[in-house]
Protein backbone atom coordinates (compact mmCIF):
# COMPACT_ATOMS: atom_id res chain seq x y z
CA UNK A 1 0.00 0.00 0.00
CA UNK A 2 1.22 3.95 -0.33
CA UNK A 3 2.94 4.65 2.55
CA UNK A 4 0.88 8.51 3.34
CA UNK A 5 2.48 11.02 5.64
CA UNK A 6 0.39 13.51 7.22
CA UNK A 7 1.37 17.56 6.31
CA UNK A 8 3.68 18.94 8.34
CA UNK A 9 5.23 15.84 9.44
CA UNK A 10 8.79 16.97 11.08
CA UNK A 11 11.64 14.88 8.91
CA UNK A 12 15.40 15.52 10.32
CA UNK A 13 18.18 13.58 12.11
CA UNK A 14 19.04 13.59 15.45
CA UNK A 15 22.69 14.11 17.31
CA UNK A 16 23.83 13.97 21.13
CA UNK A 17 26.37 16.92 22.14
CA UNK A 18 29.36 14.71 23.49
CA UNK A 19 29.10 12.83 20.12
CA UNK A 20 29.66 15.82 17.84
CA UNK A 21 30.94 19.18 19.38
CA UNK A 22 34.63 17.68 20.27
CA UNK A 23 35.95 21.33 22.08
CA UNK A 24 35.61 19.45 25.53
CA UNK A 25 37.38 21.76 27.48
CA UNK A 26 36.72 25.03 25.46
CA UNK A 27 34.94 28.51 26.74
CA UNK A 28 34.58 27.28 30.04
CA UNK A 29 33.08 24.21 29.35
CA UNK A 30 33.27 21.53 32.59
CA UNK A 31 34.36 17.67 32.22
CA UNK A 32 31.39 15.23 31.68
CA UNK A 33 31.03 11.62 32.23
CA UNK A 34 32.16 11.39 28.40
CA UNK A 35 35.38 13.09 28.87
CA UNK A 36 36.37 9.66 30.96
CA UNK A 37 34.82 6.66 29.24
CA UNK A 38 37.34 6.36 26.30
CA UNK A 39 35.79 2.96 25.31
CA UNK A 40 32.15 3.60 25.78
CA UNK A 41 30.67 1.28 27.89
CA UNK A 42 32.96 -1.35 26.97
CA UNK A 43 35.59 -0.45 29.99
CA UNK A 44 35.28 1.38 33.67
CA UNK A 45 35.85 4.80 33.33
CA UNK A 46 39.28 6.36 33.45
CA UNK A 47 40.42 8.58 36.39
CA UNK A 48 40.81 11.76 33.72
CA UNK A 49 40.60 12.35 29.61
CA UNK A 50 43.07 10.04 27.92
CA UNK A 51 44.60 11.42 24.21
CA UNK A 52 42.90 8.50 22.40
CA UNK A 53 38.81 9.38 23.55
CA UNK A 54 37.68 10.66 20.12
CA UNK A 55 35.04 12.30 21.64
CA UNK A 56 37.32 15.18 22.84
CA UNK A 57 37.40 16.16 19.74
CA UNK A 58 34.60 13.95 18.18
CA UNK A 59 33.73 15.21 14.85
CA UNK A 60 34.34 19.29 15.96
CA UNK A 61 30.87 20.69 15.18
CA UNK A 62 31.23 23.05 17.76
CA UNK A 63 33.71 24.53 15.30
CA UNK A 64 31.94 23.66 12.03
CA UNK A 65 28.60 23.54 13.20
CA UNK A 66 27.49 26.22 9.92
CA UNK A 67 29.00 23.82 7.37
CA UNK A 68 27.07 20.83 9.16
CA UNK A 69 24.05 22.87 9.03
CA UNK A 70 24.02 23.98 5.64
CA UNK A 71 24.41 20.20 4.96
CA UNK A 72 20.98 19.45 6.99
CA UNK A 73 19.19 22.37 4.87
CA UNK A 74 20.36 20.19 1.93
CA UNK A 75 18.87 17.19 2.80
CA UNK A 76 15.89 19.30 3.43
CA UNK A 77 15.20 18.96 7.47
CA UNK A 78 12.58 20.26 8.86
CA UNK A 79 14.10 19.20 12.53
CA UNK A 80 17.22 18.95 13.74
CA UNK A 81 17.57 17.30 17.34
CA UNK A 82 20.19 17.66 19.23
CA UNK A 83 21.42 18.29 22.90
CA UNK A 84 23.00 21.17 25.32
CA UNK A 85 26.07 19.30 27.04
CA UNK A 86 24.98 20.28 31.01
CA UNK A 87 28.74 20.93 32.03
CA UNK A 88 28.77 23.79 29.06
CA UNK A 89 26.46 25.54 30.92
CA UNK A 90 27.64 24.57 34.64
CA UNK A 91 30.53 23.59 34.10
CA UNK A 92 30.99 21.20 37.74
CA UNK A 93 26.84 21.27 37.46
CA UNK A 94 26.51 22.57 41.10
CA UNK A 95 27.32 26.65 40.04
CA UNK A 96 24.55 29.18 40.63
CA UNK A 97 25.80 30.74 38.10
CA UNK A 98 25.52 29.71 34.40
CA UNK A 99 28.44 30.22 31.92
CA UNK A 100 27.33 32.61 29.27
CA UNK A 101 29.87 31.69 26.69
CA UNK A 102 28.16 27.93 26.68
CA UNK A 103 24.69 29.72 26.24
CA UNK A 104 26.44 31.90 23.81
CA UNK A 105 27.45 28.69 21.91
CA UNK A 106 23.76 27.31 21.66
CA UNK A 107 22.99 30.82 20.60
CA UNK A 108 24.66 30.81 17.52
CA UNK A 109 23.42 27.43 17.02
CA UNK A 110 20.34 28.50 16.53
CA UNK A 111 20.75 31.31 14.71
CA UNK A 112 21.87 29.06 12.03
CA UNK A 113 18.84 26.46 12.48
CA UNK A 114 16.65 30.05 12.10
CA UNK A 115 18.49 30.69 8.90
CA UNK A 116 17.54 27.75 7.42
CA UNK A 117 14.14 27.24 8.44
CA UNK A 118 15.30 23.96 10.64
CA UNK A 119 12.84 23.61 13.64
CA UNK A 120 15.24 22.54 16.88
CA UNK A 121 14.18 19.89 18.68
CA UNK A 122 16.27 19.68 22.19
CA UNK A 123 17.39 17.27 24.35
CA UNK A 124 18.20 18.52 27.77
CA UNK A 125 20.36 15.96 29.23
CA UNK A 126 21.70 13.26 27.03
CA UNK A 127 24.67 10.77 28.78
CA UNK A 128 26.94 13.90 29.56
CA UNK A 129 26.12 14.30 33.82
CA UNK A 130 28.66 16.98 34.56
CA UNK A 131 31.66 14.72 36.15
CA UNK A 132 31.72 16.36 39.47
CA UNK A 133 28.23 15.68 39.85
CA UNK A 134 28.69 11.83 39.43
CA UNK A 135 31.77 12.23 41.29
CA UNK A 136 30.95 14.32 44.57
CA UNK A 137 26.97 13.40 44.88
CA UNK A 138 27.43 9.73 43.12
CA UNK A 139 25.06 11.51 40.19
CA UNK A 140 21.04 10.75 40.55
CA UNK A 141 21.13 8.70 43.31
CA UNK A 142 21.49 12.14 45.10
CA UNK A 143 18.27 13.83 45.88
CA UNK A 144 20.22 17.32 45.35
CA UNK A 145 20.75 16.29 41.76
CA UNK A 146 16.65 17.42 41.33
CA UNK A 147 17.61 21.34 41.69
CA UNK A 148 20.32 21.70 40.68
CA UNK A 149 18.64 20.10 37.20
CA UNK A 150 16.09 22.41 38.11
CA UNK A 151 18.59 25.32 38.21
CA UNK A 152 19.59 23.70 35.01
CA UNK A 153 16.48 23.77 32.81
CA UNK A 154 15.46 27.37 34.46
CA UNK A 155 18.44 28.72 32.21
CA UNK A 156 17.89 27.26 29.79
CA UNK A 157 14.03 27.84 28.95
CA UNK A 158 14.73 31.67 30.32
CA UNK A 159 17.21 32.02 27.01
CA UNK A 160 16.40 29.73 24.29
CA UNK A 161 12.64 29.18 25.06
CA UNK A 162 10.97 31.96 22.72
CA UNK A 163 13.34 29.79 20.06
CA UNK A 164 12.59 26.43 21.37
CA UNK A 165 9.28 24.57 20.81
CA UNK A 166 10.34 20.95 21.82
CA UNK A 167 12.27 19.76 24.46
CA UNK A 168 13.08 16.63 25.57
CA UNK A 169 14.20 15.83 29.72
CA UNK A 170 16.52 12.83 29.73
CA UNK A 171 17.87 11.00 26.68
CA UNK A 172 16.60 7.36 26.87
CA UNK A 173 15.92 7.71 30.45
CA UNK A 174 15.22 3.88 31.03
CA UNK A 175 18.61 2.58 30.08
CA UNK A 176 19.84 3.73 33.52
CA UNK A 177 18.82 -0.29 34.05
CA UNK A 178 21.55 -1.19 32.15
CA UNK A 179 24.09 1.65 32.31
CA UNK A 180 23.69 3.31 35.52
CA UNK A 181 27.20 5.69 34.73
CA UNK A 182 26.04 6.54 31.50
CA UNK A 183 22.51 6.91 31.56
CA UNK A 184 22.66 8.70 35.53
CA UNK A 185 25.92 9.53 36.37
CA UNK A 186 26.29 6.99 39.09
CA UNK A 187 30.04 6.65 40.06
CA UNK A 188 29.01 3.37 42.26
CA UNK A 189 30.04 0.26 39.94
CA UNK A 190 27.77 -1.40 38.52
CA UNK A 191 28.40 -4.48 40.38
CA UNK A 192 28.04 -2.91 43.78
CA UNK A 193 25.20 -0.76 42.88
CA UNK A 194 22.09 -2.16 45.04
CA UNK A 195 18.77 -2.07 43.64
CA UNK A 196 17.94 0.56 46.35
CA UNK A 197 19.96 3.04 45.52
CA UNK A 198 19.10 2.34 41.57
CA UNK A 199 15.48 2.88 41.65
CA UNK A 200 15.55 6.22 44.36
CA UNK A 201 18.04 7.26 41.63
CA UNK A 202 15.38 6.67 38.63
CA UNK A 203 12.81 8.31 41.76
CA UNK A 204 15.09 11.33 41.44
CA UNK A 205 15.11 11.85 37.67
CA UNK A 206 11.28 10.95 37.15
CA UNK A 207 10.86 13.66 39.24
CA UNK A 208 13.55 15.97 38.31
CA UNK A 209 11.93 15.49 34.27
CA UNK A 210 8.32 16.62 35.58
CA UNK A 211 9.83 19.69 37.63
CA UNK A 212 11.17 20.07 33.95
CA UNK A 213 7.49 19.99 32.27
CA UNK A 214 6.16 22.24 35.11
CA UNK A 215 8.57 24.52 34.73
CA UNK A 216 8.37 24.63 31.13
CA UNK A 217 4.95 25.10 30.87
CA UNK A 218 4.84 27.95 33.10
CA UNK A 219 8.01 29.96 31.59
CA UNK A 220 7.20 28.82 27.82
CA UNK A 221 3.29 28.37 27.56
CA UNK A 222 4.03 27.17 23.90
CA UNK A 223 6.31 25.04 24.56
CA UNK A 224 5.85 20.92 23.47
CA UNK A 225 8.02 18.79 26.33
CA UNK A 226 8.30 15.20 26.19
CA UNK A 227 9.84 12.09 27.53
CA UNK A 228 12.68 9.76 25.81
CA UNK A 229 12.43 5.93 25.82
CA UNK A 230 14.47 3.38 24.64
CA UNK A 231 11.62 1.38 22.84
CA UNK A 232 12.90 -2.34 22.98
CA UNK A 233 10.08 -4.88 21.87
CA UNK A 234 9.77 -7.53 23.66
CA UNK A 235 8.41 -11.42 22.17
CA UNK A 236 7.79 -14.07 24.11
CA UNK A 237 10.83 -16.16 22.76
CA UNK A 238 8.09 -19.40 22.16
CA UNK A 239 4.08 -19.64 22.61
CA UNK A 240 5.27 -21.16 26.44
CA UNK A 241 3.13 -18.81 28.37
CA UNK A 242 5.98 -18.97 30.80
CA UNK A 243 7.67 -17.41 28.02
CA UNK A 244 4.96 -14.83 27.77
CA UNK A 245 4.69 -13.90 31.27
CA UNK A 246 8.58 -13.42 31.60
CA UNK A 247 7.89 -11.07 28.55
CA UNK A 248 5.29 -9.15 30.42
CA UNK A 249 7.74 -8.63 33.06
CA UNK A 250 10.60 -7.75 31.50
CA UNK A 251 8.22 -5.21 29.05
CA UNK A 252 6.46 -4.01 32.52
CA UNK A 253 10.22 -2.90 33.61
CA UNK A 254 10.78 -0.30 30.57
CA UNK A 255 6.54 0.43 30.43
CA UNK A 256 6.84 1.88 33.97
CA UNK A 257 9.08 5.35 32.47
CA UNK A 258 6.57 6.02 30.26
CA UNK A 259 3.76 4.97 32.57
CA UNK A 260 4.90 7.10 35.38
CA UNK A 261 5.50 10.32 32.90
CA UNK A 262 2.19 10.39 31.21
CA UNK A 263 -0.29 9.22 34.27
CA UNK A 264 1.56 10.82 36.84
CA UNK A 265 2.09 8.22 39.04
CA UNK A 266 3.53 4.69 39.60
CA UNK A 267 1.66 1.94 38.31
CA UNK A 268 0.67 -1.38 40.19
CA UNK A 269 2.64 -3.69 38.51
CA UNK A 270 5.95 -1.51 39.24
CA UNK A 271 5.09 -0.88 42.64
CA UNK A 272 4.84 -4.45 43.42
CA UNK A 273 7.89 -5.43 41.56
CA UNK A 274 10.15 -2.65 44.25
CA UNK A 275 7.99 -4.26 47.31
CA UNK A 276 9.30 -7.85 45.60
CA UNK A 277 12.76 -6.81 45.29
CA UNK A 278 12.97 -4.94 49.05
CA UNK A 279 13.08 -1.70 47.62
CA UNK A 280 11.27 1.11 49.50
CA UNK A 281 11.46 4.17 48.22
CA UNK A 282 11.96 7.80 50.02
CA UNK A 283 8.47 9.41 47.96
CA UNK A 284 7.92 12.84 49.73
CA UNK A 285 4.36 14.30 49.05
CA UNK A 286 6.22 16.90 47.06
CA UNK A 287 7.44 14.38 44.70
CA UNK A 288 3.75 12.79 44.02
CA UNK A 289 2.56 16.45 43.44
CA UNK A 290 5.73 16.90 40.95
CA UNK A 291 4.78 13.84 38.97
CA UNK A 292 1.36 14.58 38.50
CA UNK A 293 2.98 17.29 35.29
CA UNK A 294 2.80 15.18 32.31
CA UNK A 295 4.58 15.11 29.48
CA UNK A 296 3.01 16.60 25.95
CA UNK A 297 4.09 13.87 23.94
CA UNK A 298 6.35 10.62 23.99
CA UNK A 299 9.75 10.40 22.31
CA UNK A 300 11.76 7.17 21.92
CA UNK A 301 14.98 5.71 19.85
CA UNK A 302 13.98 2.24 18.29
CA UNK A 303 17.08 0.09 17.07
CA UNK A 304 15.88 -3.26 18.27
CA UNK A 305 13.22 -5.86 19.47
CA UNK A 306 14.00 -8.52 21.43
CA UNK A 307 12.73 -11.79 22.85
CA UNK A 308 12.46 -13.13 26.51
CA UNK A 309 12.10 -16.58 27.83
CA UNK A 310 11.97 -18.05 31.02
CA UNK A 311 14.62 -20.73 30.80
CA UNK A 312 17.25 -18.97 32.63
CA UNK A 313 19.39 -21.95 31.80
CA UNK A 314 19.33 -22.01 28.23
CA UNK A 315 19.13 -19.36 25.90
CA UNK A 316 19.29 -16.45 28.59
CA UNK A 317 23.08 -17.14 29.32
CA UNK A 318 22.85 -14.64 25.98
CA UNK A 319 21.55 -11.83 27.03
CA UNK A 320 22.57 -8.49 25.21
CA UNK A 321 22.84 -4.66 25.74
CA UNK A 322 19.32 -4.51 25.52
CA UNK A 323 18.69 -7.21 28.51
CA UNK A 324 16.69 -9.97 26.39
CA UNK A 325 18.00 -12.96 24.17
CA UNK A 326 17.89 -13.03 20.33
CA UNK A 327 15.35 -14.02 17.81
CA UNK A 328 16.18 -16.33 15.68
CA UNK A 329 14.41 -15.57 13.22
CA UNK A 330 15.80 -11.90 12.69
CA UNK A 331 19.25 -11.02 10.88
CA UNK A 332 21.82 -8.60 12.49
CA UNK A 333 23.59 -5.84 12.34
CA UNK A 334 27.89 -6.25 12.25
CA UNK A 335 28.00 -4.90 15.56
CA UNK A 336 25.36 -8.05 16.64
CA UNK A 337 21.95 -5.59 16.68
CA UNK A 338 19.35 -7.88 15.44
CA UNK A 339 16.96 -5.48 12.78
CA UNK A 340 12.96 -5.89 12.79
CA UNK A 341 11.54 -3.17 11.04
CA UNK A 342 8.27 -4.69 12.10
CA UNK A 343 9.01 -4.33 15.22
CA UNK A 344 8.89 -0.47 14.72
CA UNK A 345 4.85 -0.32 13.93
CA UNK A 346 4.62 -2.41 16.79
CA UNK A 347 6.48 -0.06 18.84
CA UNK A 348 4.11 2.21 17.42
CA UNK A 349 0.94 1.03 18.21
CA UNK A 350 1.52 -0.23 21.07
CA UNK A 351 2.47 3.24 22.60
CA UNK A 352 -0.42 5.19 21.25
CA UNK A 353 -2.89 2.64 22.34
CA UNK A 354 -1.20 2.44 25.52
CA UNK A 355 -0.85 6.17 26.31
CA UNK A 356 -2.80 8.34 23.99
CA UNK A 357 0.07 11.31 23.54
CA UNK A 358 1.71 12.16 20.58
CA UNK A 359 5.12 10.27 19.93
CA UNK A 360 7.85 10.91 17.93
CA UNK A 361 10.33 8.47 16.71
CA UNK A 362 13.78 10.91 17.31
CA UNK A 363 16.42 8.04 17.24
CA UNK A 364 16.44 5.00 14.66
CA UNK A 365 19.77 4.24 12.17
CA UNK A 366 21.75 1.28 11.40
CA UNK A 367 25.63 1.12 12.55
CA UNK A 368 27.83 0.06 9.74
CA UNK A 369 31.42 -0.02 8.37
CA UNK A 370 31.61 2.36 5.33
CA UNK A 371 34.28 2.61 2.73
CA UNK A 372 35.19 5.87 0.68
CA UNK A 373 35.12 5.50 -2.70
CA UNK A 374 35.14 7.82 -5.95
CA UNK A 375 32.53 7.65 -8.27
CA UNK A 376 33.01 10.75 -11.11
CA UNK A 377 35.65 12.19 -9.10
CA UNK A 378 33.98 12.98 -6.02
CA UNK A 379 34.37 10.72 -2.70
CA UNK A 380 31.01 9.23 -1.08
CA UNK A 381 29.67 6.07 -0.12
CA UNK A 382 27.65 3.24 -1.92
CA UNK A 383 25.21 2.94 1.75
CA UNK A 384 22.20 0.80 -0.41
CA UNK A 385 22.52 -1.59 3.12
CA UNK A 386 21.80 2.00 4.95
CA UNK A 387 19.07 2.97 2.41
CA UNK A 388 17.14 -0.21 2.81
CA UNK A 389 17.32 -0.65 6.61
CA UNK A 390 15.96 3.44 6.82
CA UNK A 391 13.26 2.51 3.82
CA UNK A 392 11.78 -0.82 5.29
CA UNK A 393 11.26 1.00 9.04
CA UNK A 394 9.62 4.16 7.59
CA UNK A 395 7.29 1.66 5.37
CA UNK A 396 6.27 0.33 8.55
CA UNK A 397 6.06 3.94 9.69
CA UNK A 398 3.46 4.76 7.28
CA UNK A 399 1.48 0.93 8.19
CA UNK A 400 1.80 2.55 11.67
CA UNK A 401 0.26 5.85 10.96
CA UNK A 402 -2.56 3.85 8.53
CA UNK A 403 -3.23 2.43 11.77
CA UNK A 404 -4.16 5.96 13.47
CA UNK A 405 -1.00 6.47 15.60
CA UNK A 406 -0.43 9.87 16.25
CA UNK A 407 3.03 10.48 15.12
CA UNK A 408 4.95 14.09 15.22
CA UNK A 409 7.80 13.40 12.82
CA UNK A 410 11.30 11.19 12.49
CA UNK A 411 14.98 11.67 13.51
CA UNK A 412 17.45 9.53 11.99
CA UNK A 413 20.35 8.55 14.48
CA UNK A 414 23.43 9.98 13.79
CA UNK A 415 22.35 11.73 10.29
CA UNK A 416 25.92 12.83 10.35
CA UNK A 417 28.67 10.55 11.09
CA UNK A 418 29.43 10.49 15.08
CA UNK A 419 31.56 8.85 17.91
CA UNK A 420 29.10 5.80 19.27
CA UNK A 421 28.23 6.22 22.37
CA UNK A 422 28.35 2.45 23.20
CA UNK A 423 31.79 1.87 22.04
CA UNK A 424 33.40 4.90 21.32
CA UNK A 425 34.45 4.57 17.80
CA UNK A 426 33.90 6.13 14.49
CA UNK A 427 33.89 3.17 12.41
CA UNK A 428 30.58 2.32 13.54
CA UNK A 429 28.81 5.17 11.02
CA UNK A 430 25.16 5.79 11.02
CA UNK A 431 25.10 8.92 8.89
CA UNK A 432 24.12 10.20 5.29
CA UNK A 433 27.00 11.93 5.90
CA UNK A 434 30.54 11.08 5.97
CA UNK A 435 33.07 12.37 8.34
CA UNK A 436 36.70 11.70 7.14
CA UNK A 437 38.04 10.58 10.78
CA UNK A 438 38.83 6.86 12.20
CA UNK A 439 39.48 5.01 15.26
CA UNK A 440 42.88 5.88 16.15
CA UNK A 441 42.12 9.64 15.24
CA UNK A 442 43.55 10.00 11.85
CA UNK A 443 41.83 11.96 9.36
CA UNK A 444 40.57 15.69 7.84
CA UNK A 445 37.20 16.46 9.50
CA UNK A 446 36.31 16.63 5.58
CA UNK A 447 32.40 15.92 4.93
CA UNK A 448 31.42 13.89 2.20
CA UNK A 449 27.84 13.06 0.82
CA UNK A 450 26.75 9.04 1.07
CA UNK A 451 24.44 7.55 -1.70
CA UNK A 452 22.10 7.36 0.91
CA UNK A 453 22.02 11.65 0.82
CA UNK A 454 20.13 11.48 -2.13
CA UNK A 455 18.03 8.81 -1.41
CA UNK A 456 16.83 10.44 2.11
CA UNK A 457 16.41 14.21 0.28
CA UNK A 458 14.18 12.54 -1.74
CA UNK A 459 11.80 10.88 1.04
CA UNK A 460 12.11 14.06 2.70
CA UNK A 461 11.11 16.09 -0.18
CA UNK A 462 8.31 13.86 -1.31
CA UNK A 463 6.95 13.47 2.48
CA UNK A 464 7.53 9.96 2.34
CA UNK A 465 5.54 9.40 -1.12
CA UNK A 466 9.25 7.98 -2.39
CA UNK A 467 8.99 5.35 -0.42
CA UNK A 468 5.76 3.73 -2.42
Amino acid sequence: MATSFPDGFLWGGATAANQIEGAYDADGKGLSIQDVMPRGITTPPSESPTPDNLKLEAIDFYHRYAEDIALFADLGFTVFRFSIAWSRIFPLGDETEPNEAGLAFYDRVLDELERHGIEPLVTISHYETPLHLARTYDGWTNRELIGFYERYCRVLFERFGHRVKYWLTFNEINSVLHEPFLSGGIATPKEQLTQQDLHQAIHHELVASARATRLAHELVPDAKIGCMILAVPIYPLTPNPDDVVAAMHTAHANYAFGDIHCRGEYPGYHLRRLREAGVELDITDSDRDDLRYTVDFVSFSYYVSVCETADKAGPADGRDLFGGVPNPTLPQSEWGWQIDPQGLRVALNDYWDRWQKPLFIVENGLGAVDELVEIDGEPTVLDDYRIAFHRDHLVQVGEALTDGVRLLGYTTWGCIDLVSASTAQMSKRYGFIYVDRNDDGSGTLQRYRKKSFEWYRSVIASNGAALS
